[in-house]
């Protein structure tokens, strides 16, 4: 199966100690609609900040490449290493 990309819009929020936290990720079907899913979500109450990034890979074989950050909006931890 050939390479496949999924976009995706990320949020984070702060634990009770005040560091940031992944919230719940959303599929996005362009990276047009990640960036604005992101903004949006950015804007949300409790909500930090958030990213939009994108992944390729063979979803058969389970083997993604590294996250591609498109854009970060807000406050978002420097490290995202692990997305």
């Amino acid at each position: 199966m050939a390479d496949v990309t999924y976009y995706v819009a990320l949020p984070f929020l702060q634990d009770d100690g005040g560091a940031p936290v992944a919230g719940t990720a959303e599929e996005c079907q362009s990276p047009t609609t990640a960036l604005r899913r992101a903004e949006v979500m950015s804007r949300m109450a409790g909500s930090i900040g958030a990213v939009a990034f994108s992944r390729s890979g063979d979803p058969m074989l389970g083997e993604f490449g590294d996250a591609k950050l498109l854009r970060s909006f807000g406050n978002v931890p420097e490290d995202l290493g692990g997305l």
